[in-house]
């Protein structure tokens, strides 16, 4: 087994056994099982997939970073929510809002593709549940 923790700046979301994790990663999507190899990667915005007993609990986490040491598994994120907790309607509007956003400089093309990018991994747990 493994003991899966994730932690945002204000508090401790997640602290349990779990036979399986998998993050979205930077660049990809990583799955851990006990007995794994030590890394540390960067978490981007998606889904947290958690797999004890035969159930899947799923989460939104946006950004941070995962560790993996010994049967131990750290995801320390700006945000982490349980897929029960995403609202579709409001996330749709957020969504709409950040395509609606005025976006002149290159600075605020990246904030704005970034608003977007969370909103769509957000509906995308949201639709999956």
């Amino acid at each position: 087994m493994l003991q899966c923790i994730v932690v945002t700046p204000e508090r401790t979301v997640f602290d349990r056994p779990a036979e399986f994790v998998a993050l979205t990663l930077y660049d990809g999507e990583i799955g851990v099982a006990p007995e794994h190899a030590p890394m540390i990667g960067r978490l981007g915005c998606g889904e947290m997939r958690v797999v004890n007993q035969g159930q899947t609990e799923r989460y939104y986490i946006e950004g941070g970073f995962v560790e993996v040491l010994g049967d131990v598994v750290s995801v320390l994120t700006r945000r982490a929510a349980a897929a029960s907790e995403i609202d579709e309607a409001v996330v749709g509007e957020q969504l709409s809002a950040a395509r609606a956003r005025p976006a002149t400089t290159p600075e605020a093309i990246q904030i704005r593709d970034r608003a977007i990018a969370q909103a769509r991994a957000q509906l995308r747990i949201c639709r999956r549940t």
